[in-house]
């Protein structure tokens, strides 16, 4: 899962794929508007065929959270 987010993510924002851990934040680390996130969350729908909650989706920071949550998703799907 981590590493197709970093894929993912890499086509939002002009980062190294190496540079991106767990911790990385999105907004502070990588360089993401809110535009850019909000972009990200669609593809990540369509990708893993999941709907995912603004409410929640408001409250991920990290690479790692994020990467939490999509498993958690994906599981129940």
């Amino acid at each position: 899962m981590f590493e197709k987010l970093v894929s993912i993510i890499c086509n939002y924002v002009e980062v190294e794929p190496d540079s991106i851990t767990r911790s990385s934040r999105f907004m502070e680390d990588l360089g993401f508007t809110s535009f850019d996130f909000m972009s990200m969350l669609g593809e990540i729908e369509d990708e893993f065929d999941i709907e995912i909650e603004e409410s929640e989706a408001a409250g991920i920071r990290t690479v790692g959270e994020a990467v939490d949550y999509l498993e958690k998703l994906t599981a129940e799907a």
